[in-house]
């Protein structure tokens, strides 16, 4: 190998954007800089992925014309370390492309993430990985990298850069296809020139990479098809080590299930389940093109990440499926439309929503914790997974105005619990428990001892009026006008009489004109003078209020004000009416009492008006009180 001349070096700038990612890895504080070697490691492996598939794709077999593998080496005396691979290599235009640019998508979320949690005082360096930056981490340990490199039938070429807004690329002598990586380490990161420091690393995240991994000769790593074994065979610290390496995790996994299935198809899974919910993972519905379970055909990688494994909403589900039932040169394309994989899919989609509903009848607080980090996924399934429907509503969990906080129910817990009387499944939805449980609507329900299930998950208005019904019980939002309260109760309760209340209505919708569809007699209240609910073909509030919050100049859906006879301001308006109907004080604390239901139920526009109004009838109390 040998240098060409200075005039050949070409000098390229980063674009902004990788200027500020470089700069926040170079300067921050990283919990955890080793990882820097697992990401290396990996794009290795990736890279004679890519070569092992071209001889598949050509041939249709397994071809070993040469040992696929990745070697370390390191000198703790001068800190230099070098990992090398005889992968696929890159041409000029793919260093450039890899190297000189961040390609994937949400760089900008790894920087924000990266900025918020360093205002915390601590970086997760999973953050790495996750959004696709892993070559980066490198300049954690060292201030100058260099890559050497040669794709087969392309010049090969070095690319240098100390992370600082510049990298060089050159024409080199390099007669075998790969890439070699070398720098010197910073003192602070000598102990990665350590050889007992880089097994344990490996291990610790690479021992199952699919190539041998040598460090100075020695083989480090044990290429284990984990998932051929029997579930008996498994040891509990190697199934966590597996699920690290195929998911990038810091974390043990939540629960892993083992599947081996011969029959109308044939093939093993081990498929595990995370602990915590990315954080952006509500947002990546339809936007991911890479999700899904690793498929190995006979062992052999095929696709590192195959989403046609999995329904989208299992995208969380990480792990590996082989099977020996599809050809060793597939291709993508042939994955998609496989009737095999079609099977496999149906199998596996089978098998975990049956995994899920043994823990959580034997294992209730595991499926307590997944459900909190997953419900708001699985819940997106109803409306797309028709042929596991009846299998999701069964999984789904809500808290309740029976339930504490935290806890759920089940839809087959609220019926078996519903009194004789009772024929609807209702449900009230907002922000928060605290906001609910304050809503006037529920007053009736509270006093009666009927469960109302709170929805409180921003996804539950889109998914559970879906639903419509269930054990032949229709689910209704006790925001509607059309639940058939009883008119009587047990309680003499002091109330307007028919002709005065009706007297006041009047009066009431005189004053809030176009403003309400109409003002009724309640007989939900309890303890509040009125409230809002909608007609029975309305939609959901909290519907209407994300649609306002993407739209804001959309006008909202009139309601209905109900009214309470028997409460005391009522009682108290309708003798003034009597006496005369057109005194401004009434008016006044009509539209006062109808801005207070607005506001309860967090559609105030403007609390302007609102406090001048409360404040003019604050006066007048006062003032009427030292009469």
């Amino acid at each position: 190998m040998s240098d060409t001349t200075p005039s050949n070096i070409q000098e390229f700038e980063y674009k902004a954007e990788m200027k500020q990612l470089l700069n926040l890895i170079v300067h921050s504080l990283y919990t955890h800089p080793e990882i820097f070697l697992r990401e290396l490691v990996s794009n290795a492996s990736d890279a004679m992925s890519k070569v092992r598939f071209a001889r598949l794709t050509e041939s249709g077999e397994a071809v070993d014309a040469e040992e696929l593998k990745i070697s370390i080496s390191v000198d703790k005396e001068t800190r230099s370390f070098v990992i090398e691979d005889n992968g696929v290599g890159m041409t000029e235009e793919e260093l450039i492309a890899n190297l000189g640019t961040v390609a994937k998508s949400g760089t900008l979320g790894f920087l924000q993430a990266m900025k918020e949690q360093q205002a915390g005082g601590q970086l997760d360096a999973n953050l790495i990985g996750q959004f696709g930056v892993g070559f980066y981490s490198v300049f954690m340990v060292t201030d100058e990298v260099c890559v050497e490199t040669r794709s087969e039938g392309s010049d090969a070429c070095r690319w240098r850069s100390t992370g600082e807004g510049t990298y060089t690329i050159e024409k080199i002598d390099r007669s075998e296809r790969g890439t070699r990586i070398s720098f010197t380490l910073k003192e602070d990161a000598a102990e990665f020139a350590e050889e007992y420091r880089i097994e344990n690393i490996i291990r610790k995240y690479s021992n199952f990479v699919d190539y041998p991994i040598y460090l100075d000769g020695k083989k480090l790593n044990s290429v284990t098809a984990l998932w051929q074994k029997s579930k008996s065979e498994m040891k509990e610290e190697e199934v966590n080590e597996f699920y690290k390496f195929v998911s990038v995790d810091f974390q043990d996994p939540l629960d892993y299930l083992h599947i081996s299935v011969e029959g109308v198809v044939s093939f093993k899974a081990l498929l595990f389940l995370p602990k915590d919910a990315p954080m952006d993972m509500l947002y990546q519905q339809g936007a991911l093109e890479n999700h899904g379970p690793q498929l190995y055909v006979r062992k052999v990688l095929i696709q590192h990440e195959c989403k046609d494994l999995l329904p989208e909403y299992l995208r969380f589900i990480s792990g590996v499926v082989d099977t020996e039932d599809l050809p060793l040169n597939v291709s993508r394309e042939v994955v998609q439309s496989s009737p095999v994989m079609s099977k496999i899919r149906q199998i596996l989609t089978g098998k975990i929503l049956s995994w899920f509903e043994r823990l959580s009848t034997e294992e209730p607080e595991k499926y307590r914790q997944f459900y909190k980090a997953f419900g708001p996924v699985i819940k997106i399934g109803l409306n797309s997974d028709f042929a596991n429907r009846d299998k999701l509503i069964e999984l789904l969990r809500f808290e309740s105005t029976k339930t504490e906080e935290g806890q759920y129910v089940t839809l087959r817990e609220y019926v078996e619990r519903m009194g004789d009387e009772q024929k609807e499944i209702y449900y009230l939805s907002g922000d928060n428990r605290r906001q609910l449980l304050s809503q006037p609507n529920l007053e009736y329900f509270q006093k009666k001892g009927v469960e109302v299930l709170l929805l409180i998950d921003p996804v539950d208005v889109f998914v559970i009026p879906s639903i419509n019904e269930y054990d032949s019980k229709p689910l209704k939002s006790i925001e509607k006008a059309d639940i058939d309260f009883a008119s009587s109760d047990d309680e003499e309760k002091e109330s307007v009489s028919g002709t005065m209340i009706e007297s006041l209505l009047k009066v009431f919708k005189e004053t809030l004109g176009e403003r309400v569809e109409s003002v009724v007699e309640s007989h939900r209240l309890v303890s509040s003078p009125v409230t809002l609910v909608g007609g029975s073909d309305a939609m959901d509030s909290q519907v209407e209020k994300m649609l306002k919050m993407m739209n804001k100049d959309s006008a909202s859906a009139k309601k209905i004000l109900e009214v309470n006879p028997s409460h005391p301001i009522i009682r108290n308006l309708a003798s003034l009416s009597m006496l005369n109907e057109h005194d401004p004080m009434i008016r006044t604390v009509a539209e006062q009492l109808y801005e207070g239901a607005l506001l309860l139920e967090g559609n105030l526009d403007s609390s302007v008006d609102f406090v001048s109004r409360m404040n003019e009838l604050i006066e007048a109390a006062t003032r009427s009180s030292q009469v």
